[in-house]
């Protein structure tokens, strides 16, 4: 039951920091990992606790480094461009 709880708050804590505003693209890419791995943490638990194959979780696994892979190159190609992974340097338009 405690396990169950630390997973809500590591999703919560990675939610909160991800809402709140930031000024570098970094840090928001790590609190969108520590949200995967919460997601992670719960799955383990979850699976284990229903005596269910564990498949699923490599699959997340993949994907979650995919997801990791794809915001580190959005991160070195906008500091290629604009010198800096300031949001205010980062003109959408």
């Amino acid at each position: 039951m405690m396990s169950w709880i630390i997973c809500f708050i590591m999703y919560i804590v990675g939610n909160l920091i991800f809402i709140s505003k930031h000024k570098h693209l970094l840090i928001v890419l790590l609190s969108l990992e520590f949200i995967v791995l919460s997601i992670f943490f719960f799955m383990l638990i979850f699976l284990s606790y229903i005596d269910y194959e564990l498949y699923m979780l490599m699959e997340f696994l993949v994907f979650s480094v995919w997801e990791g892979a794809l915001g580190l190159s959005i991160l070195v190609s906008m500091i290629q461009t604009h010198g800096n992974d300031y949001f205010q340097s980062f003109n959408v338009l």
